[in-house]
């Protein structure tokens, strides 16, 4: 994008606020994949408020900690250009290791106030669970917002890898803003009943790995190359790896066709599907940065469309989203 170019804005839920239309999600800034590079992420988000990105993605559980103040240092002076999405839901070791879910209200309130420490700032935009904790009824966990929210710490209730039943339940107590995700053209898992309910309810969606961890943007490796998160996605292993390179490549075939990157494409395909689905591709870079916020003004036509949902339906992706001992915290 230009310098004078500004990302379009869109309304995230039903009456909720107005955020740029991609966001930025900041976890691989500092977890997940690779070395950190804290000036150039420093940068990189600066860069996205000057394009007009005002959604930034981050948790607790990225680092852990880190993340939050990396991107509170990062927002000082300008915190009021943003919109701050964080996630609660772990217990933490003295040494920062990860211990069981705990959605206790007690520990969401203390996970807010280190939060709002972190982050440098008094109220957090979004506050979402990061997965569903079975120990305590998803009505105490929207309540507990609800009272966070009354008292000016948060101002907005979300879920994250919820049950279609669960966001119901959830939502009964505390209207739920919206829901991450993970949704791509590489992973539908939620259109057959999670996407109807959050239509039905208002619920924004927020999809998160928007560009499948990276493997629809041409680049991806097999696993045994990556030295990152990556190395342990069934997906991108074996025989799985090159299934889903071949059903990727119509990405690659419409991007080139269009004049434009694969990653774009895949941006472009979620903005299409709903005025309130508001991706956060991630990325520590500006220049990656620039080039996922320029989806916002590629228009994919209806042939693009079908062309792409024929190519990637629902199922079509081999092996499961996460390592298996992980998959059960989804969905719940």
């Amino acid at each position: 994008m230009s310098a004078s170019t500004t990302l379009p804005t869109r309304v995230l839920g039903a009456g909720g606020p107005t955020v740029s239309a991609l966001g930025l999600g900041c976890m691989g800034m500092s977890h997940a994949y690779g070395i950190p590079d804290d000036a150039e992420s420093t940068a990189t988000i600066h860069r996205a408020l000057d394009l007009g990105c005002t959604f930034f993605d981050t948790a607790e559980s990225y680092g852990p900690f880190v993340n939050e103040e990396l991107l509170g240092a990062a927002l000082r002076g300008r915190r009021d250009e943003a919109f701050i999405s964080t996630k609660f839901g772990w217990e933490y070791g003295p040494d920062g290791t990860r211990g069981a879910l705990n959605s206790r209200p007690a520990h969401i309130r203390e996970a807010v106030d280190g939060m709002l420490g972190r982050l440098g700032t008094d109220r957090i935009d979004l506050l979402s669970q990061h997965r569903v904790d079975l120990e305590v009824p998803i009505e105490d966990v929207a309540g507990t917002v609800g009272e966070l929210i009354a008292e000016g710490k948060v101002r907005y209730f979300g879920l994250s890898e919820a049950a279609a039943t669960t966001i119901r339940r959830a939502h009964t107590v505390q209207p739920v803003l919206a829901l991450q995700t993970e949704y791509s053209l590489w992973e539908r898992h939620i259109e057959e009943e999670i996407l109807p309910t959050l239509v039905e309810l208002g619920i924004g969606l927020v999809p998160y790995s928007p560009l499948g961890r990276g493997f629809l943007t041409g680049t991806a490796k097999p696993a045994e190359e990556y030295d990152d998160y990556r190395k342990w996605d069934p997906r991108c292993q074996g025989e799985n790896f090159t299934a889903n390179t071949a059903a990727a490549a119509t990405v690659t075939e419409v991007a080139a066709r269009l004049e434009a990157t694969p990653a774009q494409v895949c941006l472009a395909w979620l903005l299409a599907k709903g005025d309130d689905v508001v991706p956060i591709p991630g990325t520590k870079r500006r220049v990656t940065l620039e080039e996922n916020l320029g989806a916002a003004s590629l228009e994919l036509g209806a042939d693009d469309l079908a062309l792409l949902d024929a190519a990637l339906p629902p199922g079509i992706t081999k092996g499961l989203r996460y390592p298996e001992q992980l998959m059960h915290m989804n969905g719940r």
